[in-house]
C-alpha cells in the first residue's frame, strides 16, 4: 500500500477517536457542549469519514479500473491542504463563539476553504484516473 494512502488511514482514525471522545466529553459536560458540537461533528464526518474514503478511494479505485493515479503529487498535496484544513477548524471553532470571534472567523473560513480545496482536489485526480480509455 502507497504511504499516502497509509498516511490517509492514520489520519482518518486519529480523527475517529478525537471525534468519539468529544462526543462522550459533550454527555459528562452538557452545559458545555455547544460549543464542540460542530468538532465533533466535523472530527467524524470530514475528518474519519472522508480521511477514510480519500484513502481508500485512491488504494481501490484505480486497481478497480485498471489505470494508475493520475497524479501522486496532487494526492499528496490533497493531503496536507485537507489536513490543514481539518486542524484549523477544529482549533478555531470554540472560539468563533467568543470574544476572539473575528480572527476565529477569519482562521474558520480560511480552513473551511481548504477543506473544500481539498475535496476539489480530490474529485479531480479521481476524474482523471478513472476516464474511459
Amino acid at each position: 500500500m502507497e504511504l499516502t494512502v497509509v498516511w490517509y488511514l492514520r489520519m482518518s482514525l486519529i480523527y475517529f477517536v478525537a471525534g468519539t471522545i468529544i462526543g462522550f466529553g459533550m454527555l459528562l459536560w452538557p452545559s458545555e457542549s455547544g460549543y464542540f458540537i460542530p468538532l465533533h461533528v466535523h472530527l467524524n464526518l470530514l475528518g474519519f469519514m472522508s480521511m477514510m474514503i480519500y484513502g481508500v478511494g485512491y488504494h481501490i479505485l484505480p486497481k478497480f479500473s485498471g489505470t494508475v493515479m493520475y497524479s501522486p503529487l496532487m494526492m499528496k498535496i490533497q493531503f496536507w491542504v485537507a489536513n490543514a484544513g481539518m486542524i484549523g477548524m477544529v482549533l478555531s471553532w470554540p472560539f468563533a463563539m467568543g470574544a476572539e470571534a473575528s480572527l476565529s472567523n477569519a482562521v474558520l473560513m480560511i480552513s473551511a476553504l481548504l477543506s473544500v480545496i481539498a475535496v476539489i482536489l480530490f474529485a479531480i485526480n479521481m476524474l482523471k484516473t478513472l476516464k474511459p480509455v
